[in-house]
């Protein structure tokens, strides 16, 4: 699944591709990737056409595309879900296999003409939901000054990307939890856009368990997360993002490569690599955590009693 530093990067293509553009016309392929748009496919089409893309913003997993020209304030909502592309294309370029929502966008010098919708597992999909003020008057996300988001993700908490996300509003979240750090990072209410594989690196740069308890977590500790999930997140966005997937890639159709970089997922009998600095054995153990795995150096991320 595509995780936050893969959807910023989706996300400032399509600001450097799209934004200012006119949608001129709509095809919706396959209705089930329009599903979420309670007024069905004809209405979704009919109320993006001659609309005007204004924005590229994202909050978490969550990517939206505010619109100009609708009677309601309104935003072009895109959640990729497991496999969900947005590629920018030439209209006479194939067709690809999954396509699901075809938008023709307005001329523009050198920029191709459609954005496209490609989904296998149809996890993912598209659809218009009315904006709504944020709850803290800050602007909605990243990519956007305005402090408006789509009514479907004013839900989520903040990223640790976003400038009004600090160590003392997650601390503050955790402490309201009575689980799981990991589990506690994992929830999108209480930091959103956190998956399984930048949980387990930020828990590791951190020398956090997992399994520590959020009722017992001090704030030195989590300033040490906050710091981490920032550094990996940042890192990961430099790299263009993890794709262990080759269904993932961007908006121009280029896969990321931080996964050669992990240090703790994936890595199950590997020695872990901050203890081997220090001339130490410790290799890298995996652990069953809700149905997916859990990475950590048993070493120096001591689990809890």
């Amino acid at each position: 699944m595509p995780e936050l530093p893969e959807v910023e990067v989706v996300r400032r293509g399509l600001d450097d591709w799209v934004v200012g553009r006119t949608i001129e016309s709509v095809q919706v392929v396959d209705p089930r990737s329009v599903r979420r748009h309670v007024d069905g496919p004809s209405d979704f089409a009919a109320s993006l056409t001659h609309a005007r893309i204004s924005g590229a913003v994202r909050r978490g997993k969550f990517l939206w595309m505010p619109l100009d020209g609708l009677s309601i304030p309104s935003a072009l909502v895109a959640h990729l879900g497991m496999s969900g592309q947005l590629l920018v294309e030439e209209p006479a370029a194939p067709d690809e296999k999954h396509l699901k929502v075809r938008l023709e966008l307005s001329s523009e010098a050198n920029k191709p003409g459609q954005l496209r919708f490609i989904d296998q597992r149809i996890f993912g999909g598209m659809f218009l939901s009315p904006m709504v003020q944020t709850g803290d008057h800050f602007p909605g996300g990243i990519g956007s000054e305005d402090p408006l988001i789509p009514e479907a993700a004013a839900h989520i908490a903040r990223d640790v990307l976003d400038p009004a996300s600090t160590p003392e509003t997650l601390y503050e979240a955790l402490r309201k939890k009575n689980t799981q750090l990991k589990r506690a990072i994992l929830d999108q209410q209480v930091i959103s856009g956190v998956g399984n594989i930048y949980a387990d690196e930020a828990l590791w740069v951190a020398k956090l368990h997992g399994l520590r308890s959020t009722a017992t977590i001090r704030r030195p500790d989590v300033a040490r997360l906050h710091a981490a999930l920032v550094d990996v997140m940042g890192r990961a966005l430099d790299a263009g993002g993890t794709s262990f997937d080759a269904l993932y890639v961007n908006v121009n159709g280029a896969s990321g490569y931080f996964d050669r970089s992990l240090n703790a997922y994936g890595r199950e009998g590997k020695q872990c690599l901050r203890c081997a600095e220090q001339g130490l054995m410790s290799l890298i153990r995996r652990d069953p955590f809700m149905g997916r795995s859990s990475y950590s150096c048993p070493r120096c991320q001591r689990k809890p009693r």
